[in-house]
């Protein structure tokens, strides 16, 4: 009888005592905004090591003035990187989520981009798959994520899924709720499949890499993975304050210098954090991206509906506080009934 090469385990069912979760996009969005006032002194350096300015400088060119991240609504772009080694020479980004926050609502709203958006790639000056935009860069990312909502990009971080994965395990993993079975291949070679069953589950990093990445086995395809990457990010922020993860940091921020990238200063972090002090999952509203699949060339595109990237568009922009485009039919709609 051949002997298997590979590995196949199954997720346990979680445990009724409480445990400790944080996942991907929370650790994004912890280490984005500066590891907060509870970073000690001798992690300092290690957080200053994540720090890498835009080569467009501090301001987005949708902006008229610089924008501050504790003083005025802003956006902050996370993107999951598959090859970091090149530092955004090489590699495609995996996870594109667009966060806006208003100081005066202490509200985010949350949009996943699916992967394979076809869109306009101003570095390329031609169409292409939205994560291919990463191949020329962070600047040129956010560039075309500008050009597709239409919403400057004030602030970005950037993890690498080996980062993911070691500082999901030193936090004691993610709890999740797995919404139907399914499988879904590791990331590393030889690749090995890890078992998902339908209920409440806690993931180590490993699994939970998978979770968020499984797309084929998914009928609702990016659909679905978006909305399993934004559970995540809904139950982890309610995790972040915990003090039994505010002592992990210290651990976290040995993790963070070869992982994470974010253009956010540690002085605009403590502040943004003491004024979002408050903040928990009630207060994210979630949107979705809508449209269907195309095939271009031999490739397989996702292509947003008009009314729906329109819709988003102006939710985004209402967040920011910014002129929202009077939708023509609706405008049309108006003057007729005059």
């Amino acid at each position: 009888m051949e002997q298997k090469t590979r590995r196949v385990y199954r997720v346990r069912k979680k445990k009724k005592r409480l445990r400790r979760f944080v996942a991907f996009l929370s650790i994004v969005l912890l280490l984005a905004i500066g590891f907060g006032g509870y970073i000690f002194y001798q992690t300092y350096s290690a957080a200053s090591d994540s720090f890498s300015a835009l080569d467009r400088g501090t301001k987005s060119d949708l902006r008229e003035e610089k924008v501050h991240l504790s003083k005025n609504p802003v956006s902050i772009l996370f993107l999951g990187v598959e090859d970091y080694s090149t530092k955004g020479e090489a590699g495609r980004t995996d996870s594109i989520i667009v966060g806006t926050f208003n100081p005066d609502l202490k509200t985010m709203k949350l949009v996943s981009i699916p992967r394979d958006t076809r869109t306009y790639i101003p570095a390329k000056d031609r169409k292409g798959k939205i994560n291919g935009a990463y191949n020329e860069g962070k600047d040129s990312t956010i560039d075309t994520v500008e050009h597709l909502l239409d919403i400057p990009i004030d602030y970005y971080a950037t993890v690498n899924f080996e980062g993911f994965k070691e500082i999901v395990d030193e936090l004691g993993g993610v709890e999740v709720q797995v919404p139907f079975d399914f499988w879904e291949y590791t990331d590393t070679f030889p690749r090995e499949k890890i078992y998902f069953e339908e209920g409440p589950a806690t993931l180590d990093g490993e699994e939970a890499l998978a979770y968020a990445r499984m797309r084929k086995r998914d009928d609702r395809g990016d659909y679905g993975r978006n909305d399993r990457q934004k559970e995540i990010i809904k139950a982890s922020i309610d995790s972040m304050v915990k003090p039994a993860n505010l002592l992990k940091i210290d651990d976290i921020a040995k993790h963070v210098g070869d992982n994470v990238e974010t253009n956010i200063k540690m002085s605009e972090g403590i502040a943004f954090l003491n004024k979002y002090k408050t903040f928990n999952s009630d207060d994210i509203e979630t949107l979705t991206l809508e449209g269907g699949e195309d095939r271009i060339g031999g490739a397989f595109y996702f292509i947003p509906s008009d009314e729906s990237l329109q819709n988003v568009q102006n939710e985004l922009k209402k967040h920011l506080d910014m002129p929202v485009e009077e939708d023509e039919t609706e405008e049309s709609d108006s003057q007729n009934e005059q």
